[in-house]
């Protein structure tokens, strides 16, 4: 009796547990969950590179990095995230691409909050996995004392902040400027209407965009141009110890990296879309190739059954998916 009451029990454990992992798998393999991840991974793997590096320079006394090697960390890890995650949501890893590429009518607006959220906490994480790995690094360089301005400061390995020789009014302009060729950029590299990056490139070349762009325009504002990179590093700075201060220094500064990449990005959308986009050169349908087609699809049409609404149905090619059908790091 007690064996049999424990192999049914066995028995109706697996069975229980076999059904939960089902469930989780189909949970996982829809559509917005996939890209909910797609994102929070891309952009967790690209955050820890980029914060990393960061770290090395502050806390190494630029022994282990340097202003080049977080440059390079920053876009190879974007190449990375695009890795990823590029097949699945396109790995735009920025809430400013994610807003431009919603705006123009490249992706619809309710993949928005879950893109956004996605790249959310994957840069939340990120931050919590940097502080955790160079947390005894932190305390030594920092005296125990967790600063963001100073020469132990140490709020800036997560955050950017504004230095001393610009004003908030400048540092706006700057981030709306970069972030607006960054957009810019990445709509020429993926526009296969013009001259796109060759087949399976593409995540090199936008990190190598994101290096030239922060080797030439990062100084004046460290080049956030994006919410995502700099808002939840921010935010857990705050609660980790660091205080109010991460968002009053630099007159109030944390807001700047979170509007004007929205703002420079959709410009700098706009401005590729009017000036190159619309003047690519399209090539119209001949009268012949018209009727070639329209012969093919009459004499090839398939037969259909009594309960199909429209024969013409068939002959139909499916529009593609927006989500994830191109790769738009980033950064």
């Amino acid at each position: 009796m007690g064996l049999g009451r424990c192999f049914r029990s066995n028995s109706n454990f697996k069975m229980v547990s076999w059904s939960v992992l089902m469930r989780i798998q189909a949970t996982l393999q829809k559509e917005m969950v996939r890209e909910f991840l797609a994102e929070f991974m891309s952009t967790y793997v690209m955050m820890v590179f980029g914060l990393g590096s960061i770290a090395h320079m502050v806390l190494g006394g630029k022994k282990f990095g340097s202003y080049l090697s977080v440059n390079l960390a920053f876009g190879f890890g974007v190449t990375i995230g695009m890795h990823v995650a590029g097949n699945i949501s396109g790995a735009h890893m920025n809430a400013a691409v994610t807003f431009t590429t919603c705006a123009l009518g490249r992706m619809p607006w309710r993949k928005f909050p879950v893109y956004v959220l996605g790249q959310f906490l994957g840069s939340f994480m990120a931050a919590v996995t940097i502080y955790s790995l160079f947390y005894t690094a932190i305390i030594h360089f920092s005296g125990n004392l967790l600063t963001v301005t100073g020469p132990t400061a140490t709020a800036g390995i997560f955050a950017t902040y504004l230095p001393e020789h610009m004003i908030l009014w400048r540092g706006f302009l700057d981030e709306m400027f970069i972030t607006g060729m960054l957009q810019l950029c990445l709509f020429a590299i993926t526009d296969k209407d013009n001259n796109p990056a060759l087949r399976g490139t593409e995540a090199l070349v936008v990190g190598l965009l994101i290096v030239i762009i922060g080797a030439s325009l990062g100084m004046n504002s460290g080049y956030a141009m994006n919410p995502s990179r700099d808002l939840p590093p921010r935010f857990f700075t705050f609660i980790a110890g660091w205080g109010k201060q991460v968002f009053s220094a630099g007159d109030n500064w944390w807001w700047v990296p979170v509007v004007a990449p929205l703002l420079g990005a959709y410009l700098g959308g706009i401005i590729y879309v009017i000036f190159i986009g619309s003047s690519i050169p399209r090539k119209p349908q001949s009268l012949e190739n018209s009727m070639v087609c329209e012969d093919h699809r009459i004499t090839e049409l398939p037969k259909t059954s009594p309960s199909t609404t429209s024969p013409i149905a068939p002959s139909i090619q499916p529009v593609p998916s927006l989500s994830g059908s191109m790769p738009l790091e980033q950064f």
